[in-house]
């Protein structure tokens, strides 16, 4: 059932586009040396260029060129061999120039699109309208003094990827799903971190709303949204106000807007600026960008395998289910290591174990895949020593606790703590005895036909067992004995 906001005056269809800013990595800036590392002193990576000093001539960074071509290609979008740069017109604190080099008119990379996928199981495309290269700009401080604002600008020149979707999107759900996916492609491609909470991906919301078979009504812009839970939050509020808007009999008016996320409402910020407003002329100092297409198809070449094509192969190689093989996919670091440890054991067996108990511990522990305690290699080290016999399923999730609080290998833990499972059947036999010398009138009930004893049987003999006796030997021995 498609998502509709109910009004006075019925239902109202709902129409999102996302402007993605993606910062790129790389050492360098977009035109300057100066370093881009995350959470530096204030104006401590600063050079010339970004500062605005006049005179400066802007030199481009081959490999923030290399980044936007692979994201393109990721995003199966047409890479386009000659671009251009302009520079956009506008005046803040944080600007030093007084414009900002972007692309307008001749973006690197054109039309694209992106696969994602619903609670429901279904799955759509949805257009990726351009992706251009851009320098960011600073940051203004505004809470470091009583009456002034100080200027950051460490920020200012970092290469950005602006990437706009298609107003394709028709639902909160669909738009955090897109930034989602738009983010997951990112991270195994290696061209942006993905860390929202650091900037280095943020969102413009673009909302407008219409009865059905309507053209699209004026849209609002919601600013620099940080995180996928307020980009749904930030499309419902402004979603819903202007449904109020329009059933008033007033006008939605188009602006950029921000969204209070402790309040969960969107607020004006300033009215929408059009292109004409920022004056967009091409970069004088920057010469149009021009791309071999060897060197395109060398960077197609040395891709690697995105998120759609892992799960597939983990469907259709490993026999793993969809929702196994997409929780496994959702990282790239995730799915590294399940592959180290599934190499050369049962896959099924290696997904449930990292899915289950391992995901389990990490939760527990406090942990993430990149600082786990239980290395991809020793998990799998466990899962061997399960395969051979000398641990049960119970002892394993036992080794594996130990695991994770010492860091210890499993055989070293095993060897420790004497848990190697009891194979010997004379003494499985042995203990049996005991059990059922103990328990004769449950042995006479089960012989009389109490069947469902037997489970009672199995608990006993391998609780004096401490857990360590083979459960097919036990099983197999009891029945044989109990008869």
């Amino acid at each position: 059932m498609s998502y509709t906001i109910e009004g006075a005056t019925g239902a109202w269809e709902v129409v999102i586009g996302l402007e993605v800013h993606a910062q790129v990595t790389s050492k360098a800036k977009l035109f300057s040396g100066a370093a881009t590392e995350f959470g530096a002193e204030p104006n401590s990576q600063v050079s010339f260029i970004d500062a605005g000093f006049p005179g400066m001539l802007p030199v481009i960074n081959g490999e923030c060129v290399a980044q936007a071509v692979r994201t393109g290609l990721g995003l199966n979008a047409q890479v386009n061999l000659w671009s251009r740069f302009d520079r956009k017109n506008y005046f803040y604190a944080d600007l030093p120039q007084g414009y900002q080099i972007s692309q307008y008119e001749f973006p690197i990379i054109g039309k694209g699109e992106i696969e994602i996928e619903l609670a429901d199981g279904s799955t759509k495309q949805i257009g990726i309208t351009r992706l251009h290269l851009e320098q960011d700009a600073g940051k203004s401080l505004h809470d470091q003094h009583a009456t002034k604002s100080y200027i950051d600008l460490n920020r200012s020149g970092v290469a950005l990827m602006e990437i706009v979707s298609e107003p394709d999107l028709r639902s909160p759900e669909e738009a955090g799903a897109y930034l989602t996916k738009l983010r997951q492609i990112l991270r195994y491609l290696g061209t942006c971190d993905g860390n929202m909470e650091q900037g280095s991906l943020r969102a413009d919301v673009n909302v407008s709303v219409r009865k059905a078979g309507e053209e699209f009504r004026t849209r609002c812009e919601v600013k620099n949204v940080n995180s996928i839970r307020f980009v749904m939050q930030a499309v419902e509020a402004e979603a819903r106000r202007q449904v109020d808007v329009w059933e008033a009999g007033e006008e939605v008016v188009q602006e950029t807007r921000l969204f209070d996320t402790s309040r969960g409402v969107t607020r004006s910020m300033r009215s929408k600026e059009d292109a004409h407003d920022y004056r967009y002329f091409p970069d004088p100092d920057l010469p149009p960008l021009v791309l071999e297409q060897g060197w395109v198809e060398q960077l197609k070449a040395g891709l690697p395998e995105l998120p759609d094509a892992r799960r597939a192969r983990y469907v259709g190689d490993y026999g793993l289910t969809p929702y196994d093989a997409h929780v496994l996919t959702l990282e790239k670091e995730t799915a590294a290591f399940y592959e180290t440890v599934a190499a050369g054991r049962d896959p099924k067996m290696a997904a449930n174990w990292v899915t289950g108990d391992f995901f389990a511990g990490l939760n527990r522990t406090g942990h993430g895949i990149g600082d786990s305690p239980v290395s991809a290699e020793n998990l799998g080290g466990l899962l061997d020593l399960i395969k051979d016999g000398t641990l049960s399923g119970k002892l394993a999730k036992d080794v594996l606790e130990a695991m994770f609080e010492t860091g210890k290998p499993p055989a070293a833990i095993v060897e420790e703590r004497g848990l190697k499972q009891v194979t010997d059947t004379g003494a499985i036999e042995a203990m049996i005895d005991e059990v059922m010398a103990k328990n004769a009138d449950k042995v006479a009930e089960y012989r009389s036909g109490k069947d469902k004893l037997f489970g009672f049987f199995v608990g006993q003999t391998m609780k004096a067992m401490q857990g360590k006796g083979n459960p097919a030997l036990v099983n197999d021995i009891l029945k044989r004995k109990l008869a």
